[in-house]
């Protein structure tokens, strides 16, 4: 299982959520205390807006915490809305192309989670994707798949149904020709305006999500761990919800696929 971090508001230092706090995305990436795999330890990426409208992206197959360039992009790029990803492969192959974020266009996504028996029924998945945007098909994992799904089904119109539509076809087919857990997901995407979160699972079992205001910063931080043991205000993403973060503020949306 993999963690991740997302940042919205006030442009901040990368770092503030990357490298410097007492629980950072590269601490998680060492030692994870909220999902089964302690170390995450199959490459890293950061996906960021600033001038342009489709974000920087940045993602290599090491370790994040053996990277020395991560830490020195984090000290010097600043953002106003970014996401950070280490991962734990599931299954797939350790490399870049497989490392989140996925970035098409303005859009970008991560995902920590797992749709059961994906390997068994790959091809069925891959089948689904619409024709004209099958060539940002680049690796093999099922999150790539359930970003290019959602594209198709009107990301740009209707997020939140469009994930609901993508979540739901995989977690069908994960019925049909895979095992349980058939899914589990917690993800987050922007279009560099709107920052989204989902916590959603078939079972009992629902990969964490939290979420909290900096006054400090300015900003809104979505995680999978709290950046700092012990720091009051992180609020749990309710299972089953959809986070909406932007210049309205915050919302919550039942999410069902």
């Amino acid at each position: 299982m993999c963690r991740w971090a997302a940042y919205t508001g006030t442009p901040i230092f990368l770092e503030n959520v990357i490298s410097r706090p007492g629980h950072s995305l590269i601490d998680q990436s060492i030692e994870a205390e909220e999902c089964k795999t302690t170390t995450n330890a199959d490459g890293f990426g950061v996906a960021w807006y600033d001038a342009r409208t489709e974000p920087g992206l940045y993602r290599d197959v090491h370790p994040a915490w053996s990277d020395p360039n991560l830490r020195s992009v984090a000290r010097q790029v600043k953002s106003g809305m970014f996401l950070a990803h280490v991962r734990a492969s599931t299954g797939s192959a350790t490399s870049r192309n497989n490392c989140h974020p996925f970035a098409v266009g303005r859009w970008s996504f991560m995902h920590n989670g797992q749709v059961g028996g994906f390997e068994s029924f790959r091809k069925h998945a891959d089948m689904l994707i619409p024709d004209d945007l099958y060539k940002y098909r680049k690796g093999a994992t099922d999150s790539e798949v359930m970003f290019l799904l959602a594209l198709g089904a009107g990301l740009e119109t209707d997020p939140v149904a469009a994930m609901q539509s993508a979540i739901g076809q995989l977690e069908a087919l994960s019925r049909k020709h895979g095992v349980k857990p058939h899914m589990r997901v917690s993800a987050a995407f922007s279009d560099g305006e709107t920052l989204y979160a989902i916590r959603y699972s078939s079972d009992h079992i629902t990969p964490s999500v939290y979420y909290r205001f900096s006054e400090t910063h300015g900003g809104w931080a979505v995680v999978s761990e709290p950046l700092e043991h012990d720091e009051e205000g992180w609020e749990a993403l309710p299972p089953g919800n959809i986070l909406v973060l932007n210049k309205a503020g915050a919302q919550q949306f039942s999410f069902a696929p």
